[in-house]
């Protein structure tokens, strides 16, 4: 069985959700494609979607590139400046529209921040600190355990403590994204080693869901062992590419 029209946010998840939601973890771990398939499928579903792109210091992979997807699904984006005008300059160009997207969230609507992934990514964060505490917000941390930097449960906490510090935000929940982008095969999101469970452990932290590729079979998941709970499980588009792709 594969997930194709039927394409929906695990219950786990959803409640997990919060009219402010930040979407953190390093560089490379897939938090900005989960952004864009959360944004889209919240849209899907009748909700208010806002992006907030505050990923600033990496040029690449941001969620600005997809504006034209993020708006034919419904999806408003904030982008950085420059972004507005087509460039991936990489300088902190904040728009004057964030601080009012997130303090006029309200129940049923969400604002999804694409957070830079690290302390000095995150640093932007800090300056709406304050506005977003003032809301029901929640931080997401995305782990994948294939990536460089975070492929000890350690380095993971060490990242999430440096966001976190820099951000001046608390993280709320993971989402285990253990992908190798196009390559992803059901092997590749087995943890025989129990990765999350000792993430989970070291940052105090609940799971509340695991992604993997719309294409993959659900049974040949779910048939490896130590893989979160069918309900848990998150199909995605793999939306964000490479630049030559």
């Amino acid at each position: 069985m594969t997930v194709s029209e039927d394409k929906h946010i695990p219950e786990s998840l959803m409640t997990a959700l919060r009219p402010v939601t930040i979407v953190c973890g390093h560089y490379g771990t897939g938090k900005t494609n989960l952004t864009v398939n959360l944004a889209c499928d919240l849209a899907a579903a009748g909700h208010k979607a806002t992006v907030i792109d505050l990923d600033i210091v990496n040029p690449y992979f941001r969620a600005s590139e997809q504006r034209e997807l993020l708006e034919d699904k419904g999806v408003r984006l904030i982008a950085p400046v420059f972004a507005e005008r087509g460039t991936s300059l990489d300088v902190p160009s904040l728009t004057g529209a964030i601080a009012p997207a997130i303090a006029d969230a309200n129940e049923g609507e969400y604002v999804l921040i694409d957070l830079g992934g690290d302390d000095v990514g995150s640093a932007a964060l800090g300056r709406f600190a304050l506005t977003v505490a003032e809301r029901e917000y929640a931080m997401l941390v995305v782990i994948n355990r294939h990536r460089n930097l975070t492929q000890e449960p350690a380095e993971v906490l060490e990242n999430l403590r440096e966001i976190e510090a820099a951000s001046r935000l608390r993280a709320t929940a993971l989402v285990d994204n253990a992908h190798l982008k196009n390559l992803t095969t059901a092997e590749a999101l087995a943890d025989p080693e129990g990765f999350a469970t000792e993430v989970s452990r070291l940052t105090g932290l609940p799971f509340v869901a695991k992604t993997y590729p719309i294409g993959l079979a659900v049974d040949q998941i779910t048939a490896l062992g130590n893989i979160a709970e069918k309900s848990m499980l998150y199909p995605v588009h793999l939306y964000v590419k490479n630049p030559w792709e």
